[in-house]
């Protein structure tokens, strides 16, 4: 069921008199349904409550995108969130307007890819600048990025270039388990050999600050290793795990942090999901992707950290083979931005 839109009015304040946090909303790839999930998530209940959230987009393929839902509400361009009023039935967009009117649904467009990267530059401009507090993204097409000449191998990526931030960590979190990428878009050969103690023991941080912002006060956090069995006491690989894992482990106990691992893989999201583990660091994109996207895509949320400001998005991508259609579903942008405010009271590390 698509998410409802909220007809009370409300407040824009925290239960303290705070501004509600301004978050950028990125339309992502116009081709798929990014916008289709972004008008009912804006203008649901819990949304409204939570943040002030401002698209970076194109006006024109919101209104399309609330026509096809049968959804009646006010999209007002805006020049900037400062701009922004909030009140029932009002989606703000700060409308870059770089689509075509007869831009086809789910359909590759190097036009859409361009109009995706240049949403995203917008926001992320506007959070190093503090004009927003969090940006929560909407799916955008890797292959029509390329085309439309950013070669970027995804959001999380993209986002470091354009904030200036050398290094960050894309986490998956779903109702069950959450997960932290100690590296990500890369071949699996070339991510054993990126793997080192300084870059696990800084995603663990990374990971441990998102949890403790989260409301997580002491996270325990399970540490995958990168063979079968963890290795098996050397059974198995090269002495990877006690070369590349176990010294980042005990520095991080040292300090006080609950690091447990190295984990076999196969096992730790099981435990995770359980309640053992309150956040599993992944070694690899699959050896994370994979059990969060079996145990709740349809609820999964993607953060990165390490940026200036969080940043969320659904865990799903443009859907090329539904858009257009009214069918995608919203409960994932709408769970995106319950997390991006939660986390962006204050700037992320």
């Amino acid at each position: 069921m698509n998410a409802a839109p909220t007809t009370a009015p409300v407040e824009h304040t925290d239960t303290a008199g705070r501004p509600l946090p301004l978050i950028a909303v990125t339309m992502g790839d116009g081709a798929g349904i990014g916008p289709e999930v972004i008008v009912p998530a804006l203008l649901h209940a819990d949304t409204a409550r939570r943040c002030r959230p401002v698209v970076i987009g194109d006006a024109e393929r919101l209104r399309r995108a609330a026509a096809i839902l049968g959804i009646g509400c006010e999209i007002v361009p805006v020049e900037s969130p400062a701009e922004a009023e909030f009140g029932p039935g009002r989606i703000n967009v700060v409308d870059l307007g770089l689509l075509p009117a007869d831009l086809p649904w789910g359909q590759l467009s190097a036009v859409a890819g361009d109009a995706a990267y240049q949403y995203v530059r917008v926001a992320a401009e506007l959070a190093v600048s503090g004009e927003v507090q969090g940006i929560c993204t909407a799916p955008l097409n890797k292959e029509a990025l390329h085309a439309g000449g950013h070669l970027f191998p995804g959001h999380t990526e993209l986002l470091a270039h354009l904030t200036g931030v050398e290094e960050v960590s894309m986490m998956l979190s779903t109702p069950k388990v959450k997960v932290i990428h100690v590296t990500t878009h890369i071949g699996l050969i070339d991510a054993v050999n990126r793997i080192e103690p300084g870059l696990v023991e800084r995603t663990v941080r990374r990971g441990h600050e998102a949890m403790v912002r989260a409301g997580v006060e002491e996270p325990v956090i399970g540490v995958c290793g990168i063979n079968p069995h963890a290795g098996e006491n050397g059974l198995f690989g090269y002495g990877e795990e006690e070369e590349k894992i176990v010294p980042a482990v005990e520095i991080l106990r040292a300090d006080g942090i609950d690091a447990v691992g190295p984990l076999p893989a196969d096992t730790a999201f099981f435990l995770a999901s359980r309640g053992d583990y309150d956040l599993i660091v992944a070694m690899y994109h699959d050896q994370g992707h994979g059990p969060v996207k079996v145990m709740g895509i349809e609820a999964g949320v993607n953060l990165t950290v390490g940026l200036p400001v969080i940043r969320t998005s659904v865990d799903h991508g443009t859907a090329f083979d539904i858009a257009g259609t009214g069918r995608a579903e919203a409960g994932s942008m709408v769970e995106a931005l319950r997390q991006a405010a939660e986390m962006s009271t204050t700037p992320a590390r």
